[in-house]
């Protein structure tokens, strides 16, 4: 039973519309897929939809943007009420000032490329939440690179001089919220080194002690070290083991169902979520 549970549709920065992620999931032999654009929960009823005709179970979430210090977390809220009005409120503060980072990062990059807010608002959905990726895909189209990958490789990856922080809660405030909504808290790709600063063991207990449930061990951006690093720290810990493709559609090099949950874990989260898992 392929469960992945990390992917994002063009309700964020994925390439995909909800229905048609759906669509590629089940022709990819997935059984059970989380939905978790960034800091929205814009897709989940045309996901919710598109699963039923479908045949296949959807699990409803969402991928929070936290920081600490310097250090972005990414949190992964599984099965939350999406009504929670505080929570409600701090996803609509986060996409604001994903916009705000993401004008100043365009500027920055408009004196060294040919790229404006327009050539980045033509590469987003309706509607959508803007992010790095669109930027990426612009310059992408003015011929700045080839692809996404390539973009986050060189002109905007770790320590980029285009790159600007933006202000979000941190990741203890964010788990509050998230509890407090019915979600699930589980950290995103939390030793993804090459994405920049990130979470070490410490640092996770320490957000294991307010609330943390589960850690995304089995992801790409792992090493096969880190994820038996991470699975004994989970281990210890007493954390949900999860694990996931992180799609995003084309550019990006991740395919639906490359790595993988296991049925207890996501058991584990249905039972402690507010909402069900939709079959």
């Amino acid at each position: 039973m392929p469960i992945d549970l990390h992917t994002h549709s063009s309700a964020s920065d994925g390439t995909q519309s909800p229905r048609e992620l759906v669509a590629a999931a089940a022709a990819a032999g997935i059984d059970v897929l989380g939905l978790t654009d960034h800091d929205t929960t814009a897709g989940w009823d045309e996901a919710a939809q598109a699963a039923h005709e479908a045949g296949i179970a959807l699990v409803r979430g969402a991928e929070l943007s936290t920081r600490t210090g310097w250090t972005s977390v990414h949190l992964l809220s599984y099965l939350h009420d999406p009504q929670d009005e505080p929570l409600a409120a701090a996803l609509t503060r986060s996409r604001t000032a994903r916009v705000r980072r993401a004008e100043a990062i365009v500027a920055n990059l408009a004196r060294d490329f040919p790229i404006d807010w327009h050539d980045v608002l033509a590469q987003v959905a309706p509607g959508a939440t803007v992010g790095r990726p669109h930027i990426a895909d612009a310059l992408v189209a003015v011929g700045a690179a080839p692809t996404r990958d390539a973009v986050f490789a060189s002109i905007l990856g770790d320590g980029s001089p285009y790159v600007v922080h933006y202000d979000v809660p941190t990741p203890e405030e964010m788990i509050a919220l998230v509890l407090a909504a019915g979600g699930v808290p589980v950290i995103a790709h939390p030793f993804a080194h090459l994405r920049g600063a990130s979470l070490d063991a410490d640092g996770i207990a320490a957000l294991a002690a307010v609330g943390l449930v589960g850690i995304e061990v089995d992801h790409r951006d792992h090493s096969g070290a880190d994820r038996a690093a991470l699975r004994d720290l989970a281990r210890e810990l007493d954390l949900v083991v999860t694990g996931s493709s992180d799609f995003h559609g084309t550019g990006k090099l991740n395919r639906l169902g490359e790595n993988i949950t296991n049925p207890d874990a996501l058991a584990a989260i249905a039972e402690r979520g507010r909402l069900a898992v939709l079959r």
